[in-house]
């Protein structure tokens, strides 16, 4: 507020001088009023200047207050500008000082950990030449005692020649020998003991590993059954499978060769055969029988062809399922259709597509516990019995038929070389075909899997089979009532009665021959001739 007192005075004086002017102004034009009277006309013009001059030294003075007031305002907006910009420069002297302040105290600090850093160099310093000094006179000491030493040594090896009677050399290669063979003596029994550890370790890390696969792996018992039961709607359907005379129940077992027991049991029937594919076969033909309602003859041809197209549908969809399973995707086709096949087919009592996909698992498994291609040892494992799908087609080893399929469909070395060594026909030369061996070991000797019996049983059925069909003119064959009777469709126009005699008679000779059962078994030999004409 002081600074605005000279700006006050400023605007008053204006003021004042402005009125004086004007004053002066109108007595200078209506003259002084001692020397002559003025006219009323001239008082009223002096009157109006005087009005008007007032005027003007009004508005002078409200532009020079106005001005004032303006320059008030600007005064006080510079004076707290400059008390802000005071403060600021204040605030920021302090930072500056506090900051001076922190850097001093810092430089002190590591000032005064240079010199600490300094003071420990000086005396590790120190140290260190006193080591080396201590070394220095441990170093002559030694060179010292070292020179006694070979003094020593010289007349010691003197003494020990006159007394020995040898020269130093002869008594060198001497201890030479005798450390030698010391060396070798404790080389054996070090080497024995490894080869002992590595033993003992190889048996109980193996064991480790059969023992995590066997764990890991929980399958169901998948011993297989020669009857198969098929629940019926109602008693009544009995009499209609068996039909007038017997008739249907006739041709459904010579058309299927499943043997069709109908007992007292209620609202069921079993199908009985060896062959799981035929009963299989036989159970669908049945079930669409029943479901049509119409049992005759005819449709049971017409029902058993439908049902051979089905199981070899089911057979296609049961490979492409172990693929997916095992997660294999880049197999051949005929490769899948072959496993399929094999869903129908039993190894002592063990269905063979199950026994595969558990050993591939089991395989899997054992190769990741070793850091192995697994997807590799699952391949293996699961193609290592594909060969028994064409066992009775081709003659041989099921190992090397397999192994023969697996190369015509492109596998690689590895795949075939594990399905023909898997029974030490050939050579093992690969882990993998280590790791396929064991797998299929524990698949098959694992509690339930495989019944001995019932393999002996489905083989001697097998080779009745093969024994009826070897004779010329045979055209079907069926082992029914679980093997006691042979059934023998022979070919009309190229056998007549008596051959089918002749037939019936040679069987049971070569069978008496060949085979040892229990009981009897019936060979029935079935010749039949059918007249068909349509009516138009």
């Amino acid at each position: 507020m002081e600074s605005l007192v000279p700006v006050l005075t400023v605007a008053v004086l204006l003021l004042a001088v402005a009125t004086i002017a004007t004053l002066v102004l109108v007595i200078r034009r209506t003259g002084s009023p001692k020397s002559a009277k003025a006219s009323p006309q001239q008082l009223a013009e002096a009157h109006d200047e005087l009005t008007q001059a007032r005027l003007e030294a009004g508005q002078i003075r409200d532009k020079a207050e106005s001005d004032a007031e303006e320059i008030l305002r600007r005064s006080e907006a510079a004076a707290q500008s400059a008390t802000q910009l005071r403060q600021e420069v204040e605030e920021e002297s302090r930072l500056l000082k506090h900051e001076l302040k922190e850097l001093r105290a810092d430089l002190e600090r590591r000032e005064r950990r240079l010199a600490e850093r300094e003071e420990r160099l000086d005396e590790e310093t120190k140290r260190q030449a006193d080591r080396e000094r201590k070394l220095t006179e441990s170093e002559e000491e030694l060179t010292v005692r070292q020179e006694r030493l070979l003094q020593v040594e010289g007349e010691r090896r003197k003494v020990l020649e006159r007394v020995s009677r040898l020269t130093s050399d002869q008594a060198k290669n001497e201890l030479i020998k005798d450390i030698e063979n010391q060396a070798k003596r404790e080389a054996a029994l070090i080497i024995r003991e490894i080869e002992s550890d590595a033993r003992k370790e190889g048996e109980k890390r193996a064991t480790k590993i059969v023992t995590l696969a066997v764990q890991r792996i929980a399958a169901e018992q998948t011993a297989e059954s020669v009857v198969s039961v098929l629940h019926l709607p109602g008693d009544e359907m009995k009499g209609r499978i068996i039909g007038r005379e017997g008739r249907n129940i006739r041709a459904f077992e010579s058309t299927t060769g499943v043997n069709l027991i109908i007992d007292d049991t209620p609202e069921a029937v079993l199908l009985s055969c060896f062959d799981p594919v035929r009963r299989e076969t036989g159970r669908l033909t049945l079930e669409k029988l029943i479901l049509d309602g119409r049992i005759h003859p005819q449709r049971i041809e017409e029902a058993y062809e439908r049902s051979k197209a089905e199981v070899q549908d089911l057979c296609a969809r049961a490979g492409e399922d172990a693929l997916v399973e095992l997660g294999i995707t880049d197999m051949h086709p005929e490769l899948t259709l072959l496993l399929g096949q094999l869903r129908y087919r039993t190894s002592y009592g063990q269905n063979v597509l199950k026994h595969l996909i558990e050993s591939a698992h089991i395989a899997g498994i054992m190769a990741a516990e070793l850091k192995m291609d697994t997807a590799l040892m699952k391949r293996c494992a699961l193609l290592h019995d594909i060969g028994k799908a064409l066992t009775h087609e081709v003659e041989g080893s099921h190992a090397l038929i397999g192994a023969e399929i697996a190369r015509r469909y492109g596998e690689s070395e590895d795949v075939v070389h594990a399905i023909e060594a898997h029974h030490n026909e050939v050579e093992v030369r690969t882990v993998e075909a280590v790791l396929t061996q064991a797998a299929d070991a524990i698949s098959g000797s694992r509690p339930g899997a495989r019944r001995e019996s019932l393999e002996a049983y489905v083989k001697r059925l097998e080779r009745l089979e093969e024994i009826a069909s070897s004779f010329e003119g045979v055209e079907k064959v069926f082992a029914m009532q679980a093997g006691r009777e042979i059934r023998i469709m022979v070919k009309p126009e190229n056998i007549d009665d008596i051959q089918a005699q002749v037939i019936a008679r040679d069987m049971a000779k070569q069978v008496e021959e060949e085979l040892t059962y229990p009981g009897q078994i019936r060979i029935t030999v079935v010749r039949e001739s059918r007249a068909t004409e349509f009516a138009r």
